[in-house]
């Protein structure tokens, strides 16, 4: 008898939200592992190179090409909203009061992990079973070099908000930095998936989205409060499709129309609460979806030894980036680590990064398994290695 689609969804629901909870919770992985890693982990373990290669019957009985549609179909939603919440939380007006300092900070925290994993992608290019079908080996470098720059802006605020220095300078500049290079990503994103057979196409939707941000920014503040959120959605939702109609891929365009909207309109305290509800009941299936993705083809090994190469570019890049600035502005020595950690923090933006560089063909699914090791690994070291650091320095 043939599987009932509604119910294998159900079990793949209940399964996303149970396991890694599970874990989280009686595994007491806090401290070195958040509950968002938990789901990312859980993401992978379920995916075909674990339970569907030990357990073939059951990962195809429950995660069916129907189950995993209509699960794509809620992770697209849930990363869109996710990522509108990242582009309006960028704090660019302190960054630009704070320029000088923020610009070289935020410029060498991007530039060194972006040199070095630039370095590791050429070697990973070399091999050829890395790199995407529809890809030129400049966007390769450039997509793995970024990729390996990224800072997960959401999981630093929820880090920042757990280490209790959030409100506090520390937090305020860390978050400073981390804006800066999240625009410069997303900006540097947009050139990668430029194509020059719809470059027209992709120009009107950047004049288009110009003119509208205009319209939108003399609209929203003329709106009772409460209006706000729902027009917020719509913009979203307009601003994905004509970015994905021009190829650019709708979160370019979900993370654009959050950075036309400013955070003064929004109340500070229902947005964190969106944000987490956000994280609590959507995202968890993105995260199983993107386990889904993962590839393992090449063999476990190279994917590892892939993984451990960009983990090294990325990590030590970034470290290497900040103590550099932190010499030039006479920072403490632990107030370069401490910030240096926290802005290697990878996790769901450089996951929104590699589903895209994957959508697009930039990447195998093997790359995109390995960026997604580098990116769990990267952020479940933050922890462990700020909060020793934390109590040594005075904040």
């Amino acid at each position: 008898m043939k599987a009932d689609p509604r119910l294998c969804f159900l079990l793949a629901m209940m399964i996303i939200v149970t396991v890694p909870y599970l874990v989280w919770r009686l595994g007491r992985t806090d401290r070195y592992a958040p509950l968002v890693v938990v789901q990312i982990l859980t993401g992978i373990v379920l995916g075909p190179g674990v339970l569907g290669e030990y357990f073939p019957t059951y990962y195809t009985a429950v995660f069916s090409p129907q189950v995993i549609q209509f699960l794509n179909g809620i992770a697209w939603w849930a990363v869109m909203v996710f990522v509108m919440i990242a582009g309006i939380e960028l704090d660019l007006k302190s960054a630009w009061v704070h320029r000088k300092e923020s610009a070289l900070t935020a410029s060498l925290a991007l530039a060194v992990p972006f040199l070095l994993g630039s370095v590791a992608a050429w070697i990973l290019c070399q091999q050829g079973q890395w790199i995407g079908a529809a890809a030129s080996p400049w966007q390769f470098i450039l997509g793995i070099g970024m990729a390996c720059a990224v800072t997960a802006l959401p999981i630093l605020v929820l880090f920042l908000e757990k280490l209790g220095i959030l409100r506090k300078a520390l937090g305020q500049r860390v978050l400073r930095y981390a804006s800066l290079d999240d625009l410069a990503i997303w900006a540097i994103l947009a050139l990668i998936l430029l194509d020059w057979s719809r470059l027209a196409a992709q120009g009107l939707f950047i004049l288009g989205l110009s003119f509208a941000g205009l319209l939108i920014r003399r609209l929203m503040p003329k709106l009772p409060s409460e209006d706000r959120w729902y027009v917020a959605l719509i913009w979203l939702c307009g601003c994905a499709f004509a970015a994905d109609y021009a190829g650019l891929h709708f979160m370019v365009g979900s993370f654009l129309s959050g950075v036309m909207l400013d955070l003064a309109w929004f109340d500070r305290d229902r947005l964190d609460r969106l944000r987490h509800h956000v994280l609590l009941v959507l995202m968890p299936v993105f995260f199983l979806s993107t386990g889904l993705r993962t590839d393992w083809s090449v063999g476990s090994f190279e994917v590892f030894g892939a993984a451990l190469l960009l983990l090294l570019a990325s990590v030590g890049g970034k470290l290497l980036g900040v103590s550099i600035a932190g010499w030039l502005l006479r920072w403490t020595k632990g107030e370069s680590r401490l910030i240096g950690w926290l802005l290697q923090t990878k996790a769901l933006i450089m996951i929104i990064f590699a589903n895209i560089l994957l959508d697009q063909h930039i990447i195998r699914p093997e790359t995109f398994t390995a960026l997604l090791l580098m990116a769990v690994v990267s952020t479940m070291l933050t922890m462990p290695q700020v909060i020793p650091i934390l109590r040594r320095i005075k904040i």
